[in-house]
């Protein structure tokens, strides 16, 4: 198992990272595209539509992706879809997650998978767009999510007794919450402080922009809530494959699961990160 997982991680960053550090951000848009239609499968799939059909919605996001390539609305996307979005997944968040897996089918399924190909394509749309912004910005933005994951693994491993959501994510405990938190809060001093001065980045990093403009206080503040934000997109992804009765979104990344198993984290964060970016 594990070295099937090592194998699929690798293939993966094979395929990812030429297209993140290549010239043309085109390139890294349209290769993540290919990732967030998969994720549209695995969400139809999660909510009651056959295999078959399921292809449909993946088909429909990517068109809408390429459309937006080709448009060059990539580049160009309003803050206030990034806030629109930011406000969807809070607001949103606190009645779904209240009601628990056995709430979640009780909302119409036309609604249900409407909503996820929404925050499918305006997550997608916001990681295209911060590899835009630049390469230095992207992997600021992305590593909080990984940070968060890697530090709430571990201080849940080590410490984790007050369960933080039992009837979504059993394995999941406060005390590696606050792990997560600690160990982004590192990152941003470790990015901050070394990375945006002593490496030949290609712009600012997401950390040093908001201490640039809120200073340090508002730095940690962005930082916190936007891993407070990973962790509602996981509990939002368990809850909704409890609710289908799926351990995971699929089987597409043999070791890993599925698609979505892997980007639950960021759909909220990437607007987030935008949104934050347009006050900075």
């Amino acid at each position: 198992m594990l070295r099937t997982r090592i194998i699929t991680a690798l293939v993966l960053l094979a395929i990812l990272l030429p297209a993140v550090f290549a010239s043309a951000p085109m390139w890294f848009a349209l290769v993540s595209l290919l990732l967030i239609a998969a994720a549209a499968w695995e969400w139809a799939r999660l909510n009651g539509v056959a295999d078959i059909a399921a292809v449909g919605p993946g088909a429909l996001l990517a068109l809408a992706g390429a459309w937006a390539v080709y448009s060059g609305t990539v580049g160009r996307v309003p803050a206030t879809w990034w806030w629109a979005t930011l406000a969807l997944w809070v607001i949103g968040s606190v009645f779904v997650l209240r009601g628990g897996p056995s709430g979640w089918p009780r909302w119409p399924a036309p609604l249900r998978l409407l909503v996820g190909l929404v925050l499918l394509w305006v997550g997608w749309l916001a990681l295209a767009q911060a590899r835009v912004v630049s390469i230095n910005f992207v992997l600021s933005v992305l590593c909080i999510v990984w940070m968060a994951d890697v530090g709430a693994y571990a201080a849940g491993r080590a410490f984790g007794k007050k369960k933080l959501a039992p009837s979504i994510s059993p394995g999941k405990s406060w005390e590696g919450v606050y792990g997560g938190l600690v160990g982004v809060a590192l990152l941003a001093v470790f990015w901050t402080l070394w990375v945006d001065h002593s490496l030949p980045v290609d712009a600012p990093s997401l950390f040093t922009r908001l201490r640039n403009a809120f200073g340090w206080i508002g730095m940690f503040a962005g930082s916190a809530a936007l891993a407070g934000l990973s962790v509602v997109g996981d509990l939002f992804e368990s809850l909704v494959k409890r609710a289908a009765g799926a351990k995971d979104s699929s089987r597409l990344l043999p070791g890993h699961g599925g698609v979505l198993d892997r980007i639950d984290a960021l759909m909220p964060v990437l607007p987030a990160a935008m949104a934050l970016r347009s006050l900075a």
